[in-house]
């Protein structure tokens, strides 16, 4: 049996992929198989987007989102790095383990927050971008991750004049292996959690497709694929 690892790759889907050695890490042999397929892509962005935001001990971070697989992993890596995290969900159901990842607030939609936030990691895009650009402080970023609500993000007049303040698109480019290696690590230390809220084989994958969509799945969806 070879090495184990998790990679981010396109092609996953095939029985075999050609993969360079830039794009995996080693898996830890404390860290079960499919927590590790649950990393990327989610963990990547999370770890990513905050660290370009410029994350730091006592900075004030908003997830938006934070019960999807982006949002979890956020709230756990800027807990960690002793920022102060308020999570955003879309209903109290959504809002189930936040508290325990690390969340210091949780409030469904941005009711109740009315201090300056220093980082804004959005994954709803949408009305929601918009207001959370109004709490954003000088000096303050927001990283646009995702756009689950579908819907246009219309700025009043004059909404970006002012105190310098920045809103940055966000894509995963270039190698990624160091960061598998940090995230899978972290996981292996029972430092990150990993939410796999269903698995199932991937015979199964309409099943999964569904309760994704539905958003009736917490974290991440893993497919197993059975070996011959």
């Amino acid at each position: 049996m070879g090495t184990r690892v998790v990679a981010l790759t396109a092609g996953a889907f095939a029985e075999r992929v050609a993969i360079g050695a830039g794009a995996l890490a080693e898996v830890p042999a404390s860290l079960e198989m499919a927590k590790a397929a649950a990393l990327p892509v989610a963990g990547v962005a999370a770890l990513r987007s905050l660290r370009a935001a410029g994350l730091g001990p006592g900075r004030r971070v908003l997830v938006t989102g934070a019960s999807g697989g982006v949002g979890r992993y956020a709230v756990q890596l800027a807990a960690r790095a002793g920022a102060r995290v308020i999570a955003s969900v879309g209903s109290a159901a959504r809002a189930e383990g936040l508290a325990e990842a690390g969340a210091d607030e949780v409030l469904i939609g941005l009711e109740g927050l009315r201090e300056p936030v220093d980082i804004v990691i959005d994954s709803v895009g949408g009305p929601q971008l918009v207001a959370a650009w109004g709490l954003l402080a000088p000096g303050g970023q927001v990283q646009s991750v995702g756009w689950t609500s579908g819907e246009p993000a219309v700025f009043p007049p004059y909404a970006t004049v002012g105190p310098a303040k920045s809103l940055s698109s966000f894509v995963i480019e270039g190698e990624v292996g160091a960061d598998l290696a940090v995230l899978a690590e972290l996981a292996a230390e029972g430092a990150l959690t990993v939410d796999t809220g269903w698995q199932g084989p991937w015979t199964r994958f309409d099943e999964a497709a569904e309760a994704l969509r539905g958003r009736r799945v917490r974290g991440k969806a893993v497919l197993e694929v059975a070996s011959r």
